[in-house]
């Protein structure tokens, strides 16, 4: 599907769409199958009336209008998104019904669109950037995980159960089934919370009954009986230790071992946060408000992912709101604050590509797909096919078009340390004074000016 671009007016467009003969073509389809779907006609069974007999029925006319009227939004937003315009309203269309789907089809879209940012220079701009310290505390808790890994089980006489205790139980249902010997640790989080609180400060021999919730919402009970406890015995920390449990012969190396692993995810983590705090930044300074079609779309996608990912774990949705204190008028906001800022990053990054001149060839596309497909152990050559054939490379090429940019920007703005941010933002100046009325920048997440 090919589309040009001619500007009528400031931040007002005109989208030209030709759209290929077999798109024209399964939308006369689709919009067939629809009609017949709805008409009763002696002699054919509902959804089974055969194309000529329901041409003859509805007129050609009235099915070429369905089929237009069904599938030129989608035609128009795709074609907008792969000529990198932002509508901000819903578009105007100009077209002459089709005479045939045999043929290619082409409409006209009269659209406002967002206007262009005017980039503030990002060379100027100061970013904070934390430097990556391993805390002591984080190398000790590793190392106690590997400690705990190879801890020796010891008998407890004299005590009760305590959170990571290792039990062993009878376990007896409401139907008389009984699993005997179940070794578990408490606080690990593989029993039902209740027999969990159950456990701790139970003793050796003695016996609970437990009533618990499962899934569906029914009540269940089961007699749970403490027959031993055993608590860990952990090694010390020496070089023993480092020879039983890694490939390092000395404690001190697998010390070292372990901060830099530690040390290479907090630099990934730091450097994720300053891109994201680096391109903020560039919104802020470029002054772009983000608005439109685009956001509420991006709006509904966040909506909609919050509620599958809180239904999957099996919570009702309005359960997860009353369990935060959230109002649905209020997530709906919050999420589309989110999505305003998400589409505002994507717009000053646009911008920078094309002051830059970033172009992403098909062979940087063919690259990336076959690192990614070798890494899952895919066929990389069925890969490339696959995304081609479908179009997902032209997606690909704009998100790699984007990270390039980023990285530009992420490259060229002047790190500070955030101590040194946060000293700035308390800063006073004089432009501090000002009465509001004569405040006139407006940046995103702050209020409306009155």
């Amino acid at each position: 599907m090919q589309s040009q671009v001619e500007e009528i007016a400031e931040n007002r467009v005109r989208l030209t769409v030709d759209v290929p003969a077999h798109d024209v073509h399964h939308a006369v389809e689709h919009a067939a199958s629809d009609l017949a779907a709805n008409i009763k006609m002696p002699g054919f069974r509902k959804g089974k009336v055969p194309m000529p007999v329901l041409i003859s029925r509805v007129g050609k006319e009235r099915l070429y209008a369905e089929a237009v009227e069904s599938h030129i939004g989608n035609w128009f937003w795709n074609a907008a998104a792969r000529s990198r315009i932002h509508p901000v309203a819903q578009p105007d269309f100009d077209f002459e019904l089709p005479s045939s789907d045999r043929d290619d089809w082409r409409f006209t879209a009269t659209v406002d669109v967002q206007p262009k940012p005017q980039l503030a220079d990002w060379t100027q701009l100061d970013v904070p950037r934390a430097e990556p310290t391993v805390p002591e505390d984080l190398i000790e808790h590793e190392l106690n995980v590997l400690r705990s890994s190879v801890a020796d089980l010891a008998p407890v006489d004299g005590r009760l159960v305590q959170p990571g205790d290792t039990v062993v139980l009878d376990v007896l249902n409401a139907s008389g089934e009984a699993q005997r010997d179940y070794v578990v640790e408490v606080g690990a989080g593989r029993l039902v919370e209740e027999v969990e609180h159950a456990l701790v400060g139970a003793g050796a021999g003695e016996t609970k009954e437990v009533e618990f919730e499962l899934g569906d919402g029914a009540r269940s009970t089961v007699n749970v009986t403490v027959k031993e406890i055993r608590e860990k015995v952990l090694p010390p920390l020496d070089d023993e230790l480092a020879r039983a449990a890694s490939e390092f012969e000395t404690l001190d190396e697998l010390r070292a071992d372990v901060e830099a692993r530690l040390r290479e995810q907090l630099e990934l983590e730091v450097d994720a946060q300053f891109r994201a705090a680096a391109v903020d930044a560039l919104v802020e300074a470029s002054r772009v408000e983000a608005s439109g079609p685009l956001v509420e779309a991006r709006t509904r996608e966040l909506v909609n992912g919050l509620v599958r990912s809180v239904e999957r774990r099996g919570i009702p949705f309005e359960t997860y709101l009353q369990l935060t204190g959230a109002t649905p008028d209020a997530l709906v906001e919050r999420l589309r604050a989110e999505a305003q800022q998400s589409v505002a990053r994507e717009l000053v990054l646009e911008a920078v590509a094309d002051q830059l001149g970033i172009e992403i060839s098909d062979e940087e596309i063919r690259a990336v797909i076959r690192e990614q497909a070798e890494a899952a152990d895919d066929d990389a050559d069925a890969a490339i096919e696959q995304i081609f054939a479908a179009g997902g490379h032209e997606r690909l090429r704009d998100d790699l078009r984007l990270r390039a940019a980023l990285d530009r920007v992420a490259a060229e703005v002047r790190p500070i340390a955030p101590e040194l941010a946060s000293a700035r933002e308390k800063l006073w100046t004089p432009e501090q004074e000002k009465a509001p009325s004569d405040t006139k920048l407006w940046t995103p997440g702050s209020k409306e000016p009155a």
